[in-house]
């Protein structure tokens, strides 16, 4: 593969997942396949990205763009959460690689691409992973030590709420036979399993370009001769003029980049949710195509009154493949390496490195 025929490379990675919870809405958040008539548990692609870009920055040892959260306070003296807003930096890795939007009233729209697209993480097939068919119940439970804890207790008097004093709530819990437990009860939660696939497309021809259109803006005027004070070099891409990142610059974010695609994990306050979702196969190519020939889910009319599915892993596709040896655990036959993972940042790493970011044209 030579990244002057092609200014894409795509990957695909595949990862186990056991009875954990991506995010929550009601449980873990499904969509539901009308085919197969199957609900299937996914990650959102901007949960992903995140995911990626705080491994990035964390790999790299530098913080997030800093982002300015406005509040509004409205005439009936309400405070009022209005748009965010970005510092449409590329200096921050996060911005570069991430993308952002910046719309101020009376401003007018600044508003970078990622170079990165990211899909959801889904099952690789309907029949091959998704939420778990039986609900389950969780408490929240500190009725062990209830000297360290508070009940508050209220109720609506003349249309205003008030609370009820020690005695007043000791009086009703009697008159009512009534107790207040220190838990509370969440019911029909579900929770994910099975195998899952991520893919990634790279345009290499904005990865390290920010253009200088000003028709439809990627920078202020003032963060444009920031990036030239710190010497980032004019010239040309598909798209237009641009700015091009420092070639040191370039050498310090292309590994760590490599490491984030591949190595990114959903994180959690919530204990429940912890999966390992160790990786089995990363697939990569220049053809979108040939990533979703070499990692794939087949039909397989073996398995009961309704067809089943079976993972394959198809190394005559036109696409590097690297299995890890947990694979084997889900895909018969597979024969894992235990620097496979290692083996395709490397690969990624050169593929990113190959492409001529100062000479497009």
């Amino acid at each position: 593969m030579k990244n002057h025929f092609s200014p894409y490379i795509y990957l695909r990675a595949l990862r186990h997942a056991e009875h954990t919870v991506f995010a929550v809405q009601n449980g873990q958040k499904f969509y539901y396949d009308p085919q197969f008539g199957t609900r299937m548990a996914y990650s959102s692609g901007q949960q992903v990205k995140r995911s990626i870009m705080e491994e990035l920055t964390s790999l790299l040892g530098e913080p997030h763009a800093p982002i300015t959260f406005n509040w509004e306070i409205s005439k009936e003296n309400k405070a009022q959460q209005k748009e965010p807003h970005s510092p449409c930096d590329p200096t921050y890795a996060d911005q570069l690689l991430g993308g952002y939007m910046k719309a101020e009233t009376g401003e007018y729209v600044i508003k970078r691409r990622s170079p990165l697209s990211i899909s959801a993480m889904r099952p690789l097939h309907p029949r091959l992973g998704g939420l778990e068919t039986v609900s389950e119940d969780a408490t929240f439970d500190r009725s062990a030590h209830p000297e360290q804890h508070i009940i508050r207790v209220s109720r609506m008097e003349g249309g205003k709420r008030v609370e009820l004093t020690k005695e007043e709530l000791e009086e009703w819990l009697i008159s009512n036979n009534r107790n207040l437990p220190l838990r509370n009860w969440i019911s029909g939660l579900t929770r994910a399993s099975g195998l899952f696939v991520y893919d990634v497309a790279i345009d290499l021809r904005t990865l390290f370009c920010v253009s200088l259109n000003r028709l439809e803006p990627e920078l202020t005027l003032k963060t444009e001769e920031k990036l030239r004070q710190a010497g980032w070099l004019e010239g040309r891409n598909a798209f237009g003029p641009c700015l091009i990142c420092p070639r040191e610059r370039r050498e310090q974010l292309i590994p760590a980049l490599a490491h984030a695609l591949l190595n990114w994990r959903i994180t959690s306050n919530q204990s429940r949710t912890f999966s390992l979702m160790e990786t089995l196969a990363i697939a990569i190519s220049n053809n979108a195509n040939q990533v979703a020939f070499a990692i794939r889910g087949e039909l397989s009319e073996d398995m009961g009154d309704q067809p089943g599915a079976i993972p394959i892993l198809d190394e005559n596709a036109k696409a590097k493949l690297f299995v890890t040896p947990a694979c084997a655990g889900y895909i018969a036959g597979a024969k894992g390496s235990i620097d496979a993972i290692e083996r395709a940042e490397q690969y990624l790493v050169e593929q990113l490195r190959a492409f001529d970011y100062e000479n497009q044209h």
